[in-house]
Parts: C-alpha cells; structure tokens; sequence
C-alpha cells in the first residue's frame, strides 16, 4: 500500500505540473500574438526614417556628421555590445544561443563593453571577464517606446562624448515560430549601403538617388533622424527579442506538456498494475484463509 501511496502522490505532483505548463504555453502564445501585432504596426513608421536617411545620404555625397566617424582612428575607445536576453527562464536554449553569439561577437572587438537588456544576462555576464556598463530589465513585459527612448539616449550620448567607438546589438530575430536564431546588427557608426540593405530586407524597395532640398541643412536634418533611426532599431530588436522569447518558451512549455503527458501515462500503467497484483493478493489471502477454516 505504501507503494501505491508514493505513486499517486507522484501522478499528483505532474498533473499539476501538466496544468502549470498548459497555463503557461496559452499565456505565451497569447503575448506572442501581441508582440507581432504591434511590431507590425509600428515598423512602416522606422522604415520611412531609414528611407529619408538614405536619401539624404545619397543625395548629398559626404556628410560632415559624428555619426560617420571612422573607427580606426579612435583606437582608445571601446565597443559597445547591447546583449538582449529575457528576464524569466524556462524557455530552451533561446538564453543559451544569445550568450555564444555575444561571446563570439565580443572576440572580435577592441576593448568590448556590455550593455544588458534583461537579468538573464546579467546574471551570466557577471561571471565574465567582460565590463558591464550598464543593465536594464523590463520585468518580462513588452517593450514599450519610452523604455526604448531611454536606452537609445544613453548609447547616443555615450557615442557622441567618444566613449564608443562602435555600438553592436546582439538579439534574437524570429524567422518561424520553429525558427529563432541570434543576429549581430551594427548600429553606430552608420553606413549608407548598410541602411539601404536594412531597407530591402524590410521588404521595401531600392531607394534611387533623387536630389533633395533640406531646411536649414542636410547634416542638421540627417543628425535630427538619426536618434529615431537607432530607436526604432533598438525597438524592434527588443520586440523580435521578446516575441523570439514567447515562441521559445511556448515551444519549451509544449514539450514539458507532452514529457508530463507521457510519464503520467507510464505511471498510470504502473499503479494499475501494482493495484491489481495487490488486489489478486488479498483475494489469493482470503480464499487461502477460507480453505484452512473449513478444513
């Protein structure tokens, strides 16, 4: 009987369980639709401001801009890295596969520094030899436009006083919902070929040079976008990031599901069996008692 006891107390155990990782599978698939609804939305805004920086960059030739600044001449500054990691577990490998590709990106960088988005990371992170500047966590809700504006502000300025020479952004970018993969962008200093590549593979088409007229100046104009431009990459870094993180867990969470579902079908399958052999037992122990009364 006591091993009976153990047995339903261990089926007790995993259909709860089963329960939390359902709950939680429905909570992700429910966050995931937000997040993509609202990167949908908001991404034709950030494409039009890569648009116009690129035509005032092919319009013009040379920008006399301190976001054009030549890397190797500043040989004493540092590189920025903006790790994106989560700030729950419970969702795969999607934690483990940011930490490699930051670790592979920081190897090929002069003097690299970390930016954490997420406590995941600073947890990780904090055991490296690397130096954390700064660390921001969103307590796992979905980024929001201010919360963006306040790390853009800071790179910003940071980049501007000469602190970094180059600011890299290291996130997860969701191709499929079976399909997460960790992606390196580049976001000072800035390159017209790489904005016009940003704008094709968003789906638009190849920008042609056409001369415009800009009030008061065309550096002035193109140094006012460009705090927009690196928000709207940072802000649709940290929702592909967090939608990539709901996927994950969704995909973690449906095989706990189906694991538990299968150990309680084992387990099952062990409890009738030992019910039945100690119920066969107590019959066999009664007729065996009956016999030696009649007799």
């Amino acid at each position: 009987m006591a091993n009976l006891r153990d047995v339903r107390l261990r089926m007790r155990a995993i259909t709860q369980t089963l329960q939390v990782t359902k709950a939680m599978n429905l909570i992700s698939t429910a966050k995931l639709r937000k997040g993509r609804r609202i990167l949908e939305d908001t991404e034709p805004f950030f494409t039009r401001i890569q648009k116009s920086m690129y035509d005032i960059v092919s319009g013009t030739g040379v920008l006399e801009s301190g976001f054009f600044k030549n890397t190797e001449e500043e040989t004493g500054s540092q590189s920025a890295v903006v790790v994106v990691t989560s700030d729950k577990g419970l969702a795969g490998g999607y934690n483990t596969n940011i930490f490699r590709q930051a670790n592979r990106v920081c190897e090929n960088l002069h003097k690299p520094v970390l930016i954490l988005i997420g406590s995941i990371g600073y947890r990780y992170f904090a055991h490296t030899p690397y130096a954390i500047l700064e660390s921001f966590s969103f307590k796992s809700q979905l980024p929001t436009m201010e919360e963006a504006q306040e790390i853009t502000d800071y790179i910003i300025s940071q980049y501007v006083w000469g602190i970094f020479k180059e600011v890299h952004i290291v996130y997860t970018h969701m191709y499929s919902t079976v399909k997460l993969l960790p992606r390196t962008r580049q976001m000072l200093p800035l390159n017209g070929e790489k904005i016009q590549e940003d704008i094709a593979q968003s789906g638009g088409k190849k920008r042609v040079r056409i001369p415009f007229e800009y009030i008061p100046s065309e550096t002035a104009v193109f140094d006012a976008l460009v705090p927009f431009y690196i928000k709207g990459i940072i802000y649709g870094s940290l929702v592909e990031a967090y939608v990539s993180e709901q996927s994950a867990r969704m995909a973690a969470m449906e095989e706990a599901s189906k694991n538990a579902q299968e150990m309680l079908g084992s387990l099952q399958i062990y409890y009738n069996r030992v019910r039945q052999a100690s119920i066969t037992q107590e019959v066999t122990e009664i007729i065996s008692g009956s016999a030696v009364l009649s007799e």
